[in-house]
């Protein structure tokens, strides 16, 4: 939809912005309140993203105005989340909201589970429902317009379907990076380059890689826990590397 190759959750800033709502909800103590303070307050942090996004981008907003919209509002939640952590009340405090944003899976339970999977499965129905469209946007905008489809509907829906999978994920998770940009590259080759089918592709590949690397922390942690969101960052790195290498060649 983006028309970009390095294109993820990140370059709209949902990642970003759920963490930093769980991370506002550690800072002022309330996450020791209610067990489902911490994952309703990335929920919301990545809904106001979404609101903020369309708000900055205007009405009849273009790809590159979404992007850009995106990308300001990933570097202002970056810089509140170093912000909580400078002025975190204790040592105790800060390593808390740093383990947490290091992300893991480990000690969630069913509650995390069940408080996440409402907005989950309409993400998935929104993301799921847009393939024709994202089939038909790889031949042009004019074309999918003759095709009958409203764009910029389309790409709400995309973009809101997103936020609430994202969003829900990193609320009970913390923000594991890369499984975002890493899976739909390995997985395209396989779906023929067809949307539709990476979609699917997609999701049951980044749960695979997630399963993975959650494996490789439990054979590697000896005493202190090594954390999810670094294995995966030490797997993306490389390829994200190679990945622009690939794509630097292509252009020449």
């Amino acid at each position: 939809m983006l028309r970009n190759p390095l294109a993820g959750p990140d370059l709209i800033g949902v990642s970003s912005c759920a963490a930093l709502g769980a991370v506002i909800i550690m800072y002022f103590g309330f996450a020791g309140l209610v067990w489902y303070a911490l994952p309703l307050g990335g929920m919301l942090g990545a809904g106001i993203c979404v609101g903020l996004v369309f708000l900055l981008a205007g009405s009849q907003y273009s790809t590159l105005n979404l992007i850009l919209a995106g990308v300001a509002i990933n570097a202002v939640a970056s810089s509140f989340i170093a912000l909580a952590l400078n002025f975190a009340d204790n040592p105790y405090a800060m390593n808390e909201m740093v383990y947490w944003l290091l992300g893991s899976v480990a000690n969630r339970s069913m509650n995390d589970i069940l408080i996440t999977l409402p907005f989950m499965m309409i993400g998935w129905i929104m993301l799921l429902g847009s393939g024709r469209f994202l089939d038909a946007l790889t031949l042009g905008e004019e074309t999918t317009k003759t095709l009958g489809f409203n764009i910029q509907r389309q790409r709400s829906l995309l973009v809101v379907g997103t936020a609430l999978c994202v969003g829900a994920a990193v609320s009970v998770s913390g923000n594991i990076g890369f499984i975002g940009l890493i899976v739909p590259h390995l997985m395209r080759p396989f779906a023929n380059n067809q949307p539709s089918r990476l979609l699917p592709m997609s999701a049951a590949g980044g749960a695979i890689l997630l399963l993975i690397a959650d494996c490789t922390v439990q054979l590697l942690s000896t005493g202190e826990e090594l954390k999810l969101g670094v294995v995966t960052a030490m797997i993306g790195g490389p390829f994200f590397l190679l990945l622009i290498y690939k794509l630097r060649n292509e252009a020449f």
